[in-house]
């Protein structure tokens, strides 16, 4: 249901200031983003069979400026095998680059080659007058050579790094990508991205072995659990999580995109 203005004004997801959201096409409608008061929408690789069809994309496409994540090594998107999934996506949609999530890549898929497939994939976005936005999870060094906008996801280190790329000449842009768990509930956030911290080597190595990484969580773990979902996700009341956005972009953040760890109705 398209907000009014004025609900737009005072929504959850334009008090964090972010400049867009991420939807994952298995979790929700994606034309729901047509609703929200953004500008920008990412819609996450899930698997071919997980793809929306071609009229949904060119819908959202028409709406706002629509971003597809498109793996490098996937048949469909392979620039050096099978990208017949390129013809299929709308005129207006735009591409953001990366390798590929294994858990979404067959194991031939996983095999091949990043760098050659990056390298290839944005110099075709750029022929067609395009930028590419280049997903950097993994691949940090290659999503540099291979240029246009570096697509970071959200860690510990985000500020730091972002501050030295800009120190040593970097003038490009950087777009961030974090899940936002719009709420100060700790049990809420611990069951949003309690699992998603726990995934990251620092946070792992940390918590003690066989802990909840959930709202049961207690003790130690909840401790360390606590302050990682913060590290790694944009977490706290929509004012809170604003300060923080307005804190990437003064170190040299250009985009932040959030993906709603608890459903896209939260930043209604």
């Amino acid at each position: 249901m398209k907000l009014t203005a004025s609900e737009a004004a005072d929504s959850v997801v334009a008090r964090t200031n972010l400049d867009g959201v991420a939807l994952k096409p298995t979790e929700c409608d994606v034309s729901a983003a047509a609703d929200l008061p953004v500008d920008l929408v990412c819609l996450d690789y899930e698997g071919r069979e997980a793809l929306p069809d071609a009229a949904a994309l060119a819908a959202l496409a028409e709406s706002v400026e629509f971003r597809v994540t498109t793996p490098v090594r996937a048949d469909g998107f392979d620039p050096r095998g099978d990208d017949s999934l390129v013809e299929t996506l709308p005129e207006a949609a735009k591409r953001v680059l990366v390798a590929g999530h294994g858990a979404y890549l067959s194991e031939t898929e996983r095999k091949r080659a990043v760098a050659p497939r990056l390298g290839d994939a944005a110099a075709a976005v750029r022929e067609a007058g395009g930028t590419p936005w280049v997903g950097t999870e993994g691949v940090e060094r290659l999503a540099l050579a291979a240029g246009g906008v570096q697509y970071d996801l959200l860690s510990r280190a985000t500020e730091r790094d972002v501050r030295g790329l800009r120190a040593a000449g970097f003038d490009g842009e950087v777009a961030l990508y974090a899940p936002v768990v719009p709420t100060d509930d700790e049990d809420a956030v611990l069951d949003a991205v309690g699992d998603y911290a726990a995934r990251r080597r620092p946070v792992r190595e940390a918590l003690p072995e066989g802990a909840a990484t959930d709202a049961a969580a207690t003790g130690r773990a909840r401790e360390v659990l606590s302050a990682a979902v913060r590290d790694y996700a944009l977490v706290g009341d929509p004012e809170t999580v604003g300060d923080r956005v307005r804190d990437l972009k003064a170190v040299g953040v250009d985009h932040v995109v959030g993906y709603p760890a608890t459903g896209v109705d939260a930043l209604r």
